[in-house]
């Protein structure tokens, strides 16, 4: 029976969160922006630029090894600050090549996303690919327009853009005075009579000075101040205003302008989180209908990773907490298996910095060390059994055959390969070809091959050999279509298992080789997965 104190507290805690990523294409300024929301949010003093200058450290979310040497973000994160007295969780996405469904995974466990866009480059693949899944989960999206203050497009070419693509009406919040490059200030569109000017810090370390102008301050910015209420006021007449409710829908997106590495615009883009994104609310089962946020606890996997602290060698998995109250010590049960597992070692992790938790409560992120047994997807509940629904298998687009370097290493070599399976860093796949001692690697990225080499020489101790396979395509397929596909002489693909839910995929050079064995065989499906790279 649910605790009624505990519902209480979940019912009154879950209003105050705001869970949410910022998803975006690689150098967009992702993990810049990320530090400049904990800086205006006062979480840290000062921020560190992606690779840390002198003895300023990295930037706090990019705390692996491999990650603090080359400036990206490789794996998930999770940030938590308050503002304005709302308690925001922050979960850091990788941001390199795709790097692994970890990226797509994690917009499993928000409320609403953050889209960043570089002004140059506008819509970029990775970003296409990640707002394709947000679209798929439902997940509201905020788009924030980066780096204004280099020269890049025009703002209405970028608006244009979005709207043409994804088929979502952007509807500007904020918009800047002064094309890309030349960026004398901010108008908000809810009191356009005022300019926001901003002092940029030295390098952003600290928050940007926002100053208000008003009446002959205002006018005195001239042409630029006129064109962008000019251009407001456009965009106005065709119905480019926010509205909550076609926003939660997922048919129109709250466009911010701004450039993170100088601190500007940032404040109203976290303001925006708290006044425009969702609190947690009453989340989808298995078996159909919804778990409110006030019955008893559950919580959904969404990472399990390994080695977090090299010199405990641990496991730990991120679990969102769906419903009720999590206490650190209680024991909940895995809906897998219906097995006990125990969280005396529950953390909050800031970046790399862990600290014991005693209480997580719906939209708050917890980190159970020793998870061995969890893996991605996994729910987690007390009471009477509840499940949410499977994590959706993303589209693999590159593929290589993985042995080990020293045969003498094969029992480490298969603990290795089933381990990163587990924490969905790569997909395994077994051909008939090549058999179980040649496991096929799927990944959605090529720099996540760098992770699993350096994964398996350095955490494993058994260095592997990668050859990369001439395939850029996959598509679900049946036993039947699988081989079909393997006995054909006219059609240029391979049939292979994956080794987590024994599905069958059917790999292609191309989508033109896949049309191919449709037409050859009309009878077998081809079915598309989620986030795939038409080529």
């Amino acid at each position: 029976m649910n605790d009624p104190t505990s519902a209480a507290a979940a019912a009154t805690q879950a209003p105050r969160r705001r869970t949410f990523a910022v998803i975006s294409h690689p150098d967009a300024g992702k993990s810049t922006l990320t530090e400049a929301l904990a800086l205006h949010a006062r979480a840290i003093t000062s921020a560190g630029a992606v690779h840390g200058k002198g003895d300023r450290r990295g930037v706090t979310s990019d705390w692996m090894a491999m990650e603090q040497a080359r400036g990206i973000s490789v794996t998930s994160a999770v940030l938590q600050f308050e503002h304005r007295d709302r308690v925001l969780n922050l979960l850091d996405t990788p941001g390199h090549a795709d790097f692994s469904e970890d990226t797509y995974r994690v917009l499993a466990a928000v409320d609403c996303a953050i889209m960043l866009v570089d002004a140059a480059k506008g819509l970029e693949e990775q970003t296409r690919k990640l707002f394709d899944v947000c679209r798929h989960r439902g997940v509201p999206v905020i788009t924030f327009i980066n780096k204004w203050d280099r020269p890049g497009r025009e703002a209405l070419e970028l608006l244009d853009e979005i709207e043409r693509e994804f088929r979502i009406q952007p509807t500007p919040v904020t918009w800047p005075v002064g094309i890309a490059g030349h960026m004398t200030g901010l108008i908000d569109s809810r009191d356009p009579d005022a300019v926001l000017r901003y002092t940029r810090a030295p390098g952003g370390e600290r928050a940007a000075e926002e100053e208000r102008l008003t009446g002959e301050e205002a006018a005195a910015l001239g042409e630029d101040r006129d064109t962008a209420l000019e251009e407001l006021e456009l965009l106005a007449a065709t119905g480019a205003v926010h509205d909550r409710e076609t926003f939660l829908a997922g048919k129109t997106t709250p466009v911010f302008f701004g450039a993170a590495l100088s601190n500007i615009g940032v404040r109203l883009l976290l303001d925006a989180v708290v006044d425009l994104a969702p609190p947690p609310g009453p989340r989808e089962l298995a078996a159909g209908g919804h778990r409110p946020v006030d019955a008893e606890f559950s919580g959904l996997v969404f990472k399990v990773q390994a080695n977090m602290d090299r010199s405990h060698r641990d496991r730990i998995a991120f679990v969102r907490v769906c419903s009720g109250v999590f206490e650190r010590g209680m024991t909940v049960t895995r809906a897998a298996t219906g097995r006990p597992f125990a969280t005396k070692y529950a953390h909050s992790v800031f970046g790399q910095e862990r600290s014991s938790l005693e209480l997580a409560y719906p939209g708050d992120v917890v980190g159970l060390v020793n998870a061995g047994a969890l893996t991605p997807g996994d729910t987690l509940y007390t009471g009477k059994k509840v499940e949410f629904p499977p994590m959706p298998t993303f589209a693999p687009e590159h593929f290589a055959v993985a042995r080990p370097m020293d045969i003498g290493k094969s029992k480490q070599f298969r603990r290795g390969i089933a381990q990163l399976d587990e924490e969905g860093v790569v997909q395994v796949l077994i051909s008939l070809l090549r058999g179980e001692q040649a496991p096929v690697l799927a990944a959605v990225g090529p720099m996540q091959y760098d992770v699993v080499a350096h994964r398996m020489e350095h955490e494993f101790g058994a260095a592997v050999k990668l050859e990369h396979l001439p395939y850029n395509l996959a598509r679900a397929t049946d036993a039947a279509g699988g081989a079909a596909l393997d006995a054909s002489r006219l059609v240029h693909g391979e049939s292979m298992t994956r080794v987590k839910d024994g599905a069958v995929l059917a790999l292609f050079p191309n989508r033109w080789h896949a049309g191919s064995f449709e037409r050859e065989f009309p009878d077998h499906p081809l079915e598309s997965l989620i986030a795939a790279h038409e080529q």
